[in-house]
């Protein structure tokens, strides 16, 4: 055991730390971080339309329906501002992030990877009309001359000045939003930190100065951006860049998302990283955010428009179902310390770690108890949650648990949480309940063999 701990400790240590002090990952989880407000406000309006409208419906209450109509309009409006223009709103919080991290000015640092990624989007939109007859020769040919296309009984034409709100502004804009606005910002964080900017006297204003301290970085930055995006769309006769990536870098990750082994991998990493005092949660963030978010966020969007969910595994999933009470499902160790354990020195931090590992909070008995470099819980923090995603992943994928479909708070407790997720589905608690059993039953062992480690027992 001292001897796979002492190699984790020379090869995965030096890598996780690594990581976590990568300033463009930093930057990357706290814009998602930011974000929450908007997809919780989003989130609840899904969940209130699904309590007033979708079940409801179901059983025929169509009067009732009808009567929330006006909170029903509500809670829509809600989600058109919020999940549904998601990618824009990560578009802004990303450069002001990453600004942030490299102490320039953020708030114009936003304002240029939101115009960067408005830039590699669709600006016309096509305009389909179903016509009761066919159109005679001579108003077809008008029409023709005019740039729509007539086919028997429809015409359609486009118009420019319209992005295409559904398919480009949630979560399908998420990875161009990082490229392109990551670029954008790579050049404005340059330009600033070589001082590339107009300075202006003392006695302007400091809001003032901020922004005029930002005009040349900012030009320069868009202007690469948009004579790339430009050469893009005739290079690629008029495809923009949002479709390429979404074709050839999002859609494959998150296909690749949904498979046991990246689902597995990615647990062992956070729980390993966690295990040398490494928030392994936060390092890995940005994949967890970038992939399963993303993923989670398609689904939340679908729901909400009476679609069918693509995603079986999802952000969320791994708190739900694999991370009861945090990362190693550590409230399964307090339940099994306040049965077994004899140690007053656990019991004591057992009983200060409870009420916030009932709240998905375990940093007290990650560094009270400690987990970290407890070679008597090595085994157990690392084995539970990987049988526990492991369970859950294929039951999920068999149809017997509805996937996530509704974003939670994150401390929102147990069984509450997978519930309301999962759109009401009163089987995802019961998933929850088998996999604290085996948590609980894996973690056990290991807390009654630390009674014979202290020589210190209590009667």
């Amino acid at each position: 055991m001292n001897g796979l701990i002492a190699w984790l400790e020379k090869y995965i240590v030096p890598v996780a730390t690594k990581i976590g002090s990568v300033r463009w990952l930093v930057g990357l989880r706290d814009a998602f971080i930011t974000t929450m407000p908007a997809t919780m406000a989003g989130s609840i309006a899904v969940l209130l339309n699904a309590l007033l409208r979708d079940i409801p419906g179901q059983y025929h209450m169509d009067g009732f329906v009808n009567a929330m109509q006006p909170i029903i309009g509500v809670n829509s409006q809600v989600w058109t501002a919020t999940l549904a223009v998601y990618g824009l709103i990560f578009a802004f919080t990303w450069g002001y992030n990453l600004s942030l991290q490299y102490k320039v000015e953020p708030l114009a640092g936003g304002i240029v990877t939101l115009g960067a990624f408005l830039m590699g989007l669709t600006q016309s939109a096509a305009a389909t009309l179903t016509l009761g007859k066919a159109l005679s020769g001579s108003a077809a040919r008008i029409l023709t001359d005019a740039g729509a296309t007539v086919a028997d009984k429809t015409v359609t034409t486009n118009a420019w000045g319209y992005f295409n709100f559904g398919a480009q502004f949630g979560s399908t804009g998420l990875f161009t939003a990082m490229i392109l606005g990551g670029a954008a910002a790579a050049i404005y964080i340059w330009l600033m930190r070589k001082n590339v900017t107009i300075k202006m006297p003392d006695s302007v204003p400091p809001a003032v100065s901020k922004a005029f301290t930002a005009i040349i970085p900012a030009i320069v930055s868009l202007y690469a951006i948009g004579i790339f995006t430009y050469a893009w769309t005739q290079i690629f006769d008029g495809q923009v860049f949002l479709d390429w990536v979404n074709k050839t870098i999002q859609e494959p990750l998150l296909h690749l998302s949904q498979g046991y082994g990246a689902v597995l991998l990615l647990t062992l990493l956070v729980q390993l990283f966690w295990f040398f005092g490494i928030h392994g949660t936060n390092v890995l963030g940005p994949v967890l955010d970038s992939i399963w978010l993303t993923a989670q966020l398609d689904n939340i969007n679908r729901f909400s428009q009476h679609e069918t969910v693509r995603y079986l595994w999802t952000r969320s999933s791994f708190d739900m179902y694999a991370w009861i009470g945090g990362a190693g499902s550590t409230v399964l160790l307090l339940i099994a310390i306040f049965i077994f354990s004899k140690r007053a020195d656990e019991r004591a931090v057992a009983n200060l770690a409870i009420a916030p590992g009932v709240f998905q909070i375990n940093e007290p008995v990650m560094f009270g108890m400690p987990i970290v470099l407890n070679a008597v819980y090595f085994i157990p923090f690392i084995v539970a949650p990987v049988v526990m995603v492991t369970i859950a992943y294929w039951v999920i994928q068999w149809g017997w648990v509805s996937p996530i479909k509704v974003q939670t708070v994150w401390v929102m407790p147990p069984f509450i949480n997978s519930f309301l997720a999962t759109g009401f589905d009163w089987r995802a608690p019961l998933l929850q309940l088998f996999n604290a059993f085996i948590g609980f039953a894996i973690w056990a062992p290991f807390v009654i063999a630390a009674n014979k480690i202290n020589p210190n027992l209590e009667d």
